[in-house]
């Protein structure tokens, strides 16, 4: 069986397992909890499919770093516990009718999220139907999606830091001040780590691209389609926020949505 035939059945039983256990525990961020590990799934099927393919087995490496990485942070944060849903679901549970809701929960959280999944691994497809050897354009796909790597655990890490000592001075009774974290990478930008996150996946289809020697892949529909959730993602959450925290607005008059860029200047007659 062809590798990629192998993933869609894979992708199959990670949709309908999602949403079994959905439907079972009346909790939805089954999908999120998968997220960071179906795509080491994935890339080791074409892996080991050609195990002397070096580009592959590098691919495979890199995205066993990501997974790592995001499965620790995940975790620590307490996605896998349970009552670990994802606040927004929550939040759309209130906006929409039960029936509503749950189509959403059939074709999105549990399809159509788990396709994106599936769908950001296919240059692993390019460059298991063309073999070619790793080159100098390797070499700097590796550094950029390493450097990128390093960039979100350092924005998760900042975030984690920031959300603790939160904690701290309101179960000391205090006020928090800022409210929202703005200093360190989220001074450049309000969220670099899904900034980083983007980027990651847009280095891994640069792998396909350099081997089949051409970025006219169709394997970039993984990489536009993780954009465009997370364009929609980072809108929805900072709706939130801003029904929250009216000063948030500042923020955003200042501060980058997604790509870190130099703050500008407050809006003096604001």
């Amino acid at each position: 069986m062809a590798p990629i035939t192998t993933c869609l059945w894979v992708f199959a039983g990670a949709s309908a397992a999602t949403w079994l256990a959905s439907v079972v525990t009346r909790e939805y961020s089954w999908t999120d909890r998968i997220w960071s590990i179906m795509p080491i799934a994935y890339v080791a099927i074409f892996a080991a499919a050609d195990p002397g393919n070096s580009r592959l087995v590098l691919m495979a490496v890199l995205v066993g770093l990501w997974g790592a990485r995001l499965t620790v942070n995940f975790a620590r944060k307490g996605g896998y516990r349970r009552g670990g849903e994802d606040y927004r679901w929550r939040v759309l549970r209130e906006r929409l009718k039960p029936w509503q809701y749950q189509l959403l929960n059939f074709f999105f959280i549990s399809i159509y999220q788990n396709f994106i999944v599936f769908a950001i691994c296919l240059p692993a497809h390019t460059a298991y139907t063309h073999p070619t050897p790793l080159g100098p354009l390797d070499i700097v796909a590796t550094v950029a999606f390493l450097g990128f790597l390093v960039g979100e655990t350092v924005a998760d890490q900042q975030q984690w830091n920031f959300h603790q000592r939160k904690a701290a001075i309101v179960a000391a009774g205090g006020v928090p001040s800022p409210r929202f974290l703005t200093t360190g990478l989220f001074a450049w930008s309000r969220h670099p780590n899904f900034f980083f996150e983007q980027a990651q996946w847009w280095v891994f289809f640069a792998f396909g691209a350099i081997a089949a020697g051409s970025p006219w892949q169709w394997t970039v529909v993984g990489a536009v389609l993780l954009t465009l959730l997370f364009l929609g993602s980072y809108r929805f959450t900072e709706s939130i926020t801003l029904s929250k925290y009216p000063e948030y607005a500042d923020y955003q008059r200042t501060t980058s949505a997604q790509l870190p860029w130099i703050p500008r200047r407050p809006d003096a007659s604001s």
